[in-house]
């Protein structure tokens, strides 16, 4: 006969690996779609940033609408949290939310904003390239402005 806590050993390990795979897979916070972004900064009801570099925001263009932060501030992370938050006049419940390249660079940033006490962070997680999360700013043929002084 099988023991009761031999079951419920063999329940944990299998369950082990579920659980660490689900925990990977776990998101910093809500992500939004390119055109969910668009419309919702195009309504006011999010702020947008571009978190890209200056030469990626010439090649591309910046997403109409974004405010363009450079995550790469010379006093890191929290020089990147203190722009973010001049840019929604201090509120850190402001809707904000944060656009890159493909969506992983936001994803590291937005987990940063979150643990600095910003309570709403959207990621753009296809970015304007396009990734797994879906084709991006750029080929769904959304608006971009230039940026040829950044």
């Amino acid at each position: 006969m099988i023991s009761p806590r031999f079951l419920f050993r063999a329940r944990v390990l299998a369950a082990l690996p579920f659980l660490l795979l689900t925990a990977c897979l776990t998101e910093a916070g809500p992500n939004l779609s390119a055109p969910e972004a668009f419309e919702q900064a195009k309504s006011g009801q999010v702020t947008l940033i571009d978190i890209r570099t200056p030469p990626e925001w010439r090649q591309t263009g910046v997403a109409e609408g974004a405010r363009r932060i450079d995550m790469r501030n010379p006093r890191g992370p929290e020089g990147f949290a203190a722009e973010v938050l001049k840019a929604v006049d201090g509120d850190k419940h402001a809707p904000i939310a944060l656009i890159c390249r493909t969506g992983n660079r936001t994803t590291h940033m937005q987990k940063e904003l979150l643990t600095r006490g910003f309570t709403q962070v959207y990621n753009v997680k296809e970015g304007m390239a396009g990734s797994g999360a879906g084709p991006g700013w750029l080929k769904r043929g959304l608006p971009v402005e230039p940026c040829r002084q950044c």
